[in-house]
């Protein structure tokens, strides 16, 4: 038999957690967002966490209404209304633009009226990538049906989900009846299969910058704390500024409690004792991938910020012996690397919503395959 178990902050102290590495970790991230909510780490989440086991393995849930300013990490009309928008530029055709920007703001409309953001989300760590554990069959059946029960009138949403690290997760939610709809496009890079002749010479120009000396690589346990309200700044400059509010606003408590508590690997790189850049990653059993990146934007291009910072996650990936999950964006960058495209998907379980709510998933998820998906391959974004 399969047990499931559920906590909230009222009852997280009956929670016996097994002495595993997967675990250890779950609870020095979510028992403070647990106890004190989740805006003191994530400005721009509002939600209400709670933890559901699977046979003792603690996964995070996030339970919304409507939030619709969220983050897409909590908010799928976010996701795939305001954020979407805000990447048409991406497609550099203006009229083409105005047209699904259009298209965009009369489906927002629509969606809003039909209460589009009344979701569970299943495994939301409320990062742009969530890793699972080794979960089988049975136990991710067991969670489905007990949230399921738990929240009728909800759409239940597993996200990050791709072919080749969660197979088990997706085809599992599929035989369910749940919706595969697009996400993105996200990169992989392989040890195995990634290094080629062009890759390997490519790698080695973007390691000569960080061989000339004019940057210190800082180490995790150089990482101090008098470093993150610099670390909070990298990401703003980045993930805030340059591409979109929308992306989650990790606040300096996040980066002092992840420093803390090693949530994240941080490693920097400095020059003349400031900090300049900044990744942080985790991994889960055979993937990692980064939800810190962040560098000074104000610098010119040429210094080769975002070079370095990616020839180092390349280098780490390898001595690891991990896969490297490099999310979306710059796709062409990460091709050249020995990176390969995957279509991200989001398992959506929307029979116990009304006949609107099942309509509204329907044509979005008619729209993403016919226009959406198309479009990222053509344009190889």
């Amino acid at each position: 038999m399969v047990t499931v178990a559920w906590y909230s902050a009222a009852n997280i102290h009956q929670l016996i957690w097994p002495n595993d590495a997967y675990s250890s970790y779950a609870k020095r991230y979510l028992l403070p967002m647990l106890l004190e909510g989740v805006q003191p780490y994530v400005a721009n989440v509002q939600t209400e966490l709670m933890i559901v086991t699977v046979d003792g393995i603690p996964l995070p849930l996030t339970i919304n209404e409507a939030e619709y300013t969220n983050s897409y990490v909590c908010s799928p009309y976010t996701h795939y209304v305001s954020y979407a928008e805000e990447e048409l530029i991406m497609l550099q055709r203006p009229r083409l633009e105005k047209v699904l920007a259009l298209l965009l703001r009369g489906i927002g409309w629509c969606l809003r009226r039909i209460h589009f953001n009344r979701v569970v989300q299943i495994n939301n760590w409320l990062v742009s990538t969530n890793l699972y554990p080794q979960l089988t069959a049975a136990q991710v059946e067991a969670v489905h049906r007990a949230v399921q029960a738990r929240y009728p009138k909800h759409v239940l949403i597993w996200r990050s989900l791709n072919e080749v690290t969660t197979p088990i997760v997706q085809t599992t939610l599929q035989r369910l009846g749940c919706r595969l709809i697009p996400s993105r496009q996200v990169y992989l890079f392989d040890h195995q299969t990634g290094v080629t002749s062009r890759t390997r010479w490519v790698i080695k120009r973007d390691r000569r910058l960080i061989d000339s000396g004019v940057y210190e690589v800082v180490e995790p346990e150089q990482i101090q704390e008098s470093d993150i309200p610099r670390i909070a700044e990298l990401y703003r400059m980045l993930y805030i500024d340059k591409y979109s509010a929308h992306n989650p606003q990790f606040t300096e408590g996040f980066f002092r409690l992840a420093l803390r508590e090693r949530l994240l690997h941080m490693y920097g790189l400095r020059r003349e004792g400031r900090l300049d850049a900044v990744l942080g990653f985790f991994g889960r059993d055979a993937v990692m991938t980064t939800p810190l990146f962040g560098y000074d934007t104000s610098l010119p291009a040429e210094t080769g910020l975002y070079r370095m910072l990616s020839v180092l996650l390349i280098e780490l990936s390898e001595k690891r012996g991990q896969l490297l999950h490099e999310s979306s964006g710059v796709g062409q960058f990460k091709r050249n690397r020995g990176a390969y495209g995957a279509l991200e998907v989001s398992a959506v379980y929307d029979r116990g919503g009304s006949r609107a709510i099942r309509a509204g998933w329907g044509l979005l998820e008619q729209l993403l395959y016919r226009i959406g998906v198309p479009l990222i391959r053509k344009l190889k974004l």
